[in-house]
């Protein structure tokens, strides 16, 4: 793979990424840096994170050939069914290769900070099947929306702390989980739920998510005699499933990465989190990005129907991916998330996460050959939003 779309040795990709880091958590992040790669690496390792992911997590997830859909958009249309990993998205993913990370380092206290919840639940559940402390950071906000998911880690046995600073949105629970991190720096671990953080996390998410690239190019070469589809599409808030998504065909020219973001009420409207039109760079949350901000540096509060993509910034190698135009970056409103997520739910019989009918609705916005193979990552599915699709459709 060129190592132009790698994080470097000091976790840049391009300009973006490295760590960005308070004194206090040095170690912590020293620590993890020096000894991820060779801890993934180890056989013992890769031997249970795969049989937890075949027998825990229900992978390999399957690839979807969306047959009306496809005709009614003229393509042919794929979808990645994340939505059908235990928890119901792909943040299990990630949870499932740090927890056993953060057991091989010695830690018995996790925290994690989560905007829609997927990431808390994921990470409460392998918390429970570790037997680990688990606390979950989550804005005010996000708990009042995302009620399901906040009793459901509650079940799992997560202490679930509001953040009740800022917007009391994701970018709050993070600062909150960081703080945190920061008082109990020896026994705790960190577990971050997207491609963001200091170096080693982005590239580490990466990795842990990089199975559904994988198990997109075997599953296509099955069904259509080709590893490599014309167009890769996920959506993108932090980022996790378009990393994971996009890892194996990065080098590949030939294969068009669409990322999806949330433009809320309009780009211009002042209520968007499209990070790639209206970002600048900035350090957010420990690594250098394109971030939300305004003139005088302070983040601008993002906005989105989907509480999963209201983050004010995008990972470092989204930025990268941005900057060097190897990825096309759209933007799609609530309006058009939410008209896309109710066609899949007619259309197929799938209800997707809001998060994910923003990928959806790239149907909707371009045009696509009849050949074409389109992939579009169904990164969640939609339970957790039911009272939003719910309020805005008026059911």
């Amino acid at each position: 793979m060129k190592t132009t779309y790698q994080a470097d040795e000091q976790g840049y990709y391009g300009e973006f990424g490295g760590a960005f880091i308070p004194e206090m958590l040095y170690p912590n992040v020293v620590e993890l840096r020096e000894k991820y790669l060779s801890i993934i690496q180890e056989s013992s390792f890769r031997e249970e994170l795969q049989q937890l992911l075949s027998d825990y997590v229900g992978r390999p997830t399957p690839l979807y050939f969306a047959e009306r859909l496809s005709q009614q958009y003229k393509t042919k249309v794929y979808l990645k069914r994340e939505d059908l990993c235990h928890t119901g998205a792909h943040k299990i993913n990630n949870t499932i290769g740090q927890i056993l990370l953060a057991k091989r380092l010695g830690k018995t206290r996790i925290i994690a900070e989560t905007g829609a919840g997927q990431h808390g639940v994921a990470t409460a559940t392998v918390c429970a099947l570790m037997g680990l402390e688990c606390i979950v950071y989550m804005g005010e906000i996000d708990i009042e929306r995302q009620a399901p998911n906040v009793a459901r880690m509650k079940m799992l046995g997560a202490e679930v702390r509001p953040a009740k600073s800022g917007s009391r949105t994701l970018k709050d629970a993070t600062n909150e989980a960081i703080r945190d991190w920061i008082n109990n720096p020896v026994d705790t671990y960190y577990i971050i739920g997207s491609v963001v953080g200091p170096h080693p996390y982005p590239d580490m998410v990466a990795r842990f998510q990089s199975i559904i690239s994988e198990e997109i190019k075997k599953q296509l070469f099955e069904k259509e005699g080709t590893e490599n589809p014309d167009y890769v599409v996920a959506c993108v808030g932090g980022g996790s499933n378009a990393a994971g998504a996009f890892y194996h065909f990065l080098a590949d020219e030939k294969v068009t990465l669409i990322a999806v973001e949330a433009a809320g009420k309009g780009i211009n409207s002042g209520e968007s989190a499209a990070t790639s039109a209206l970002g600048k760079t900035g350090i957010i949350h420990g690594s250098k990005t394109l971030l939300m901000q305004s003139e005088d540096g302070q983040i601008t509060e993002p906005y989105s129907i989907s509480a999963g993509l209201d983050y004010p910034g995008v990972g470092p190698l989204h930025a990268h991916l941005f900057k060097s135009g190897r990825a096309a970056f759209v933007a799609v409103t609530d309006d058009e998330a939410m008209q896309s997520g109710l066609n899949l739910c007619k259309t197929e019989g799938i209800i997707p996460a809001i998060e994910s009918a923003h990928a959806l609705a790239v149907l909707e916005q371009q045009q696509f050959k009849e050949d074409n193979i389109v992939v579009i990552n169904l990164s969640g599915r939609g339970d957790k939003d039911l009272n939003t699709y719910i309020g805005y459709f008026g059911y």
